[in-house]
């Protein structure tokens, strides 16, 4: 993904604490006291300019979602989204989805999103990828014992690679699709990416999968 630098974007990011987490190891354990309720909480990483994060947010006020992205000019795009809506349910954090052990106790996610995740397609880069097992490591810990991973993309040799990932690593895949909006899956909340992909016929594949 090319980002295009808003030298501005930091500025406004530090403005909105109500959206913006701007410390969130100081919240290890306590985010449901963030969010000043009980409710599972879920987590996209690599949430983009935040179109999945902010709509699933509106579509269910019951659960806490929060959106995690590298770049600040990106991730200003998602707060400008969630700023045209009231959404309590909804926190938004600027850092590297490889820490997210540092951000989140054990077992305190309820499911975990990664939507089109740049597929990184030379095998040197494979640990890069956020399905290989370093990362999965880090899921395993801070999804609760019947927590899921929900994963979708255009991209057919990183499904490929992430289903053997996956297996590998002993996960067990609980629904599958390799033509997600010729499916029966419920539900589905599109992302920016998934959009513009399926607009031009391309199939979108997809997997729900948990830790045994």
């Amino acid at each position: 993904m090319r980002v295009r630098h808003k030298p501005w974007a930091k500025d406004m990011l530090a403005d909105h604490p109500e959206y913006v987490v701007a410390e969130p190891e100081k919240l290890v354990g306590s985010w449901q006291d963030e969010f000043k309720n009980s409710h599972p909480i879920h987590l996209e990483i690599g949430s983009g300019k935040g179109q999945f994060i902010v709509n699933m947010a509106q579509k269910y006020p019951n659960i806490n979602f929060i959106g995690l992205e590298m770049f600040d000019s990106v991730l200003v795009t998602a707060l400008q989204r969630a700023l045209e809506v009231d959404l309590p349910n909804l926190r938004l954090i600027r850092a590297d989805g490889r820490k997210i052990t540092e951000f989140f106790q054990s077992g305190e996610i309820s499911q975990l999103y990664l939507n089109f995740s740049d597929p990184w397609p030379k095998s040197k880069h494979a640990k890069r990828r956020l399905t290989h097992e370093n990362f999965l490591t880090n899921y395993q810990v801070v999804l609760k014992k019947d927590g899921h991973l929900q994963f979708k993309t255009d991209n057919q040799n990183l499904f490929e690679y992430s289903l053997v990932s996956l297996s590998q690593y002993g996960m067990v895949v609980d629904d599958i699709s390799l033509d997600l909006h010729n499916s029966e899956i419920p539900d589905n909340v599109m992302t920016e990416y998934e959009e513009k992909f399926s607009s031009r016929g391309q199939a979108i594949y997809y997997l729900l999968a948990h830790f045994k």
